[in-house]
């Protein structure tokens, strides 16, 4: 089993989960097309599948296609 070789100090400890205090820190930002709330300098998804990021659309929604009404196999 893997054991530290030393005790993780207060301030290293304090350094690795900074990140976690982002969303709570108001880092998150609006939206101007859509409305929706993401943290910055993160893309936000919407329901269709599409990304933007900063106001601009980086990738759209994958449109599935419908089943054609084949014509029934002949027995």
């Amino acid at each position: 089993m893997a054991v530290p070789k030393r005790k993780t100090s207060p301030s290293r400890k304090g350094m690795r989960q900074q990140r976690h205090a982002r969303a709570v820190a108001g880092a998150y930002m609006e939206n101007p097309d859509t409305g929706t709330l993401t943290l910055r300098h993160h893309a936000s998804r919407e329901a269709d599948g599409s990304m933007w990021f900063k106001g601009k659309m980086i990738k759209k929604a994958k449109v599935k296609a419908e089943p054609t009404a084949e014509a029934p196999a002949a027995e």
